[in-house]
């Protein structure tokens, strides 16, 4: 963690700087009031070089190695101006200001970039290792893959793992934003910095710490703070070119003021004056601090922006698409219904198990558990591939073995289905088909349900503002129905029988009317979430896949955080306005004074300076979102 430390290191230099700045303007203003004359010089000096060097050499730097104009040369410009007229404390206290400023600023947007790490300092710096002879403290740091770890009740997890013996509650909430404790036992994955409430665990390091969640959070989110959204750019280029103008036409307002008949002097601090009030700090600085601090917020709620882009996407999203499997229901399928004709229950459920047995999709786990609950000794297939949205097929014979929805059926040549086993698929419930060639052998049901959570989510997405949902899924139109009635939706944002590439074409009919979001499980939909304007993976918690795939990442499978997400990029969106409106307002009266009401320089400096620190505090008003709360 050597950056952060680098940021603590020159925010401290900042700090020092700044207080030598402060102390060399007191004992100039004081010996100037006394008349000493050479106190009075070096108190200025020692301003002007502790406030004006740094910024000065670092604007030089930027001009000659990336000819880029940086806004601090305008501040030490204007200060030499003022000294050059005989007003040095003027142009003290506005190094002074500056220095301030910057210090404060840089402290304030080491804040945002910091609230992320601070999840740290979650991690326990011990851990107890269990090992042939008993149980060993040791350092965190030195736990490896494969390392098995007891977990006292009240303990953090060290770092990411599985469960092998134990189950209870964990507090989530550090991580996911999960209020609730969420029940864990044995096969399930428990996360780094979560908490064991009640139950001794013992559970396997399945991560590193360098490649545990929380680190991986850090990293997600430092990138995405170092990504520059639309707005940044453009409050950049904006800067780059109103600085070359603000220079110009103080230059040209100088000549104006000689030629109106103001002398030498007065026309340099005049123009000084207006170089300060015309310098566009608050508003390069605008759209940073509100972005930096949104994406720190989020993530300490358990939603990750890969950047201020996907967030200033997102404010403007007014379509959401959402796959139905996994995302609005829980994906943990249970079989309801059985019909193998001339077969014995087991020996069905040991072909069936067996042919997905390598499978992820969640009706797989639900056959493999209903096979595991009946002590089936499940039938091993090969040569397994899986053919999207149809099925899965084991060997490449005359006969394979395959299993499937109806498309299957159609692909496989089967002309008949045995008596008994078509009256299943006319009720509300997913049908999935097992055959060897060309004949059935027979089906099982499988029914899921929607997350607690669905309902609510979708509710305050459209208080939320957003016009248009749809449920995507490749099942049939009424297994769809029964859960899209559930979520409260309407038979129009319900589609059915899709293909992958039907839910790309569906994504892309939403997009020609505006920005939308897709909503999946961020490995199956790669295409969807490509096509969609905003990509959105839910319930990842520890997957790779997913983070990397989509463009938000919300790390729990509550779905009123997607809604929480929603609305703090509307609100990331309202601060960003609010603070372009007054940085660019403030501006024009200070323009306007310095013009035409000879506005002294002190005073364009205060409200130049002022005016950047409250556009930084605005914006840092995000870090402190109900979204974190939430967590």
């Amino acid at each position: 963690m050597a950056q952060p430390h680098a940021q603590a290191s020159a925010e401290d230099r900042d700090l020092l700087l700044t207080a030598l700045t402060v102390a060399g303007l007191f004992l100039g203003f004081l010996a100037r009031t006394a008349g000493d004359l050479p106190f009075q010089w070096a108190g200025f000096t020692l301003a002007y070089l502790a406030g004006g060097v740094p910024p000065g050499l670092s604007a030089l730097r930027s001009l000659t190695r990336d000819r880029v104009l940086d806004i601090d040369l305008l501040m030490v410009v204007a200060a030499l101006a003022a000294a050059w007229v005989g007003a040095p404390l003027e142009g003290a206290v506005l190094l002074t200001l500056f220095s301030l400023s910057e210090t404060l600023e840089h402290r304030a947007m080491g804040r945002a970039r910091r609230a992320v790490e601070a999840l740290m300092a979650l991690r326990p710096d011990t851990a107890l290792k269990k090992t042939p002879t008993g149980v060993t403290e040791i350092p965190t740091a030195s736990l490896l893959p494969g390392d098995l770890v007891i977990l006292r009740p009240g303990a953090r997890v060290p770092v990411d793992g599985v469960i092998r013996s134990g189950e209870g509650g964990f507090d989530e909430a550090t991580i996911t934003g999960e209020s609730m404790p969420v029940h864990h036992a044995p096969g399930q994955p428990v996360l780094e910095a979560t908490v064991n409430l009640s139950a001794v665990i013992e559970m396997e390091v399945t991560r590193p710490t360098a490649e545990s969640t929380v680190a991986r959070m850090i990293r997600l989110v430092t990138e995405a703070q170092a990504a520059r959204s639309p707005s940044e750019r453009f409050s950049d280029w904006f800067g780059q070119r109103y600085t070359v103008g603000v220079l110009a036409g103080s230059v040209a307002a100088w000549a104006l003021f000689r030629w109106t008949g103001t002398p030498p002097d007065q026309a340099l601090y005049r123009a000084a004056t207006l170089l300060v009030a015309a310098s566009p700090c608050a508003v390069v600085i605008s759209v940073p601090s509100a972005i930096l601090s949104a994406l720190s917020a989020a993530a300490r709620g358990g939603v990750l922006f890969k950047g201020g882009t996907a967030l200033e996407t997102l404010a403007a999203v007014k379509s959401f698409a959402f796959d139905k499997t996994g995302t609005l229901t829980t994906g943990k399928a249970e079989v309801t219904g059985l019909a193998a004709p001339g077969m014995e229950e087991g020996a069905f459920l040991a072909l069936f198990a067996g042919l997905e047995a390598q499978s992820e999709h969640p009706i797989a786990g639900a056959i493999r558990r209903a096979a595991e609950a009946r002590g089936v000794t499940v039938v091993p297939a090969e040569a397994v591939r899986a053919l999207p949205s149809e099925g899965i097929v084991a060997g490449d014979g005359a006969a394979p073995l395959w299993a499937g929805n109806r498309r299957m059926l159609a692909r496989m040549g089967v002309e008949a289905v045995p008596d008994g086993i078509e009256a299943l698929a006319d009720g509300a419930e997913t049908v999935v088909w097992l055959g060897r060639g060309h004949r059935v052998l027979g089906a099982v049901t499988v029914a899921d349900r929607p997350r607690e959570s669905s309902a609510a989510g979708l509710a305050a997405l459209r208080t939320g503002g957003v016009s248009r949902i749809a449920m995507m899924t490749g099942d049939r139109r009424a297994v769809a129905e029964r859960i899209g009635r559930d979520l409260g939706l309407a038979p129009e944002e319900i589609h059915a029988d899709l293909l992958p590439g039907g839910k790309v074409d569906l994504v892309a009919g939403l997009a020609s009317a505006g920005r939308v979001a897709f909503v999946g499980d961020g490995v199956n939909d790669a295409a969807a979430l490509a096509r969609a304007d905003v990509g959105i993976a839910m319930g990842v918690g520890g997957s790779e896949v997913a983070l990397q795939t989509a463009d938000v990442a919300l790390l729990s499978e509550d779905m009123t955080r997607l809604a929480e997400a929603h609305r703090l990029a509307r609100r990331t969106a309202g601060v960003i306005r609010q603070n372009l409106a007054f940085a660019l307002g403030a501006m024009v009266l200070l323009v306007t004074g310095a013009l035409f009401l000879d506005l002294p320089l002190p005073l364009a400096v205060v409200g130049h300076e002022g005016g950047t620190v409250l556009v930084v505090l605005n914006g840092l008003r995000l870090l402190a979102d109900p979204i974190r709360g939430k967590g």
